[in-house]
């Protein structure tokens, strides 16, 4: 910062608040129509304010957009951060894939808000990808290659593994409106999907 430059404020209580309730309103009108059929308009009429109201908090819908993204990559990212070298490798792997279906469970729209994203080619997130959990996901990998070479899981290809574990999960999410269809009432999709899931990766990594 320059010498003569002055210190950025601070926001006040309401302008939390009102930042807040914009990103909750974005992020509902994302989740239902991407980034490219979604308005600030939608977005300010969904928050409760008006659209200038809205633009003195954000200058842009990219803007919006963007600083879901980054917060959502972070919490993307602590389940596969929390699969532990030192613990057992089944437990751990399971563990992770249970994070992540209760990710979905809980955060639908953020995982509807980042598929949507990847599918325009993730021009907002890109170097997320390439650098944070690229980074992340090599890392992991190395640890699953241990455990195979040490015998401890099946001969299963690292990072394939992780891809179906995300395709798995994240599922319930993004095809949430399929699933119930199928199912019809009575089923909670998430409690039987673990059951399977637990299933079916306990057999697959079976050294």
């Amino acid at each position: 910062m320059e010498e003569n430059e002055p210190a950025e404020r601070p926001l006040t209580r309401i302008q939390q608040k009102n930042r807040q309730t914009i990103l909750e309103a974005a992020l509902e009108v994302f989740s239902q129509h991407g980034f490219r059929g979604a308005t600030l308009d939608q977005i300010a009429e969904v928050a409760g304010l008006s659209k200038p109201n809205l633009l003195y908090y954000f200058p842009s819908k990219e803007a919006i957009h963007v600083e879901l993204l980054s917060t959502l990559m972070d919490a993307w990212l602590d389940p596969l951060r929390a699969l532990d070298p030192a613990g057992d490798p089944v437990e751990e792997i399971l563990g992770y894939m249970r994070r992540k279906l209760e990710l979905s469970r809980d955060y639908p729209r953020e995982s509807r808000l980042f598929a949507n994203e990847v599918l325009q080619g993730a021009p907002r997130m890109m170097e997320a990808l390439r650098g944070d959990l690229k980074s992340l996901v090599d890392e992991k990998a190395t640890v699953l290659t241990r455990w195979t070479t040490a015998g401890r899981i099946a001969d299963v290809p690292p990072h394939h593994l992780i891809f179906s574990i995300w395709a798995l999960t994240q599922h319930y999410a993004d095809f949430d409106v399929q699933v119930r269809a199928v199912l019809g009432e009575g089923h909670d999709p998430y409690a039987e999907a673990q059951g399977f899931l637990d299933t079916l990766f306990r057999k697959l990594l079976a050294p």
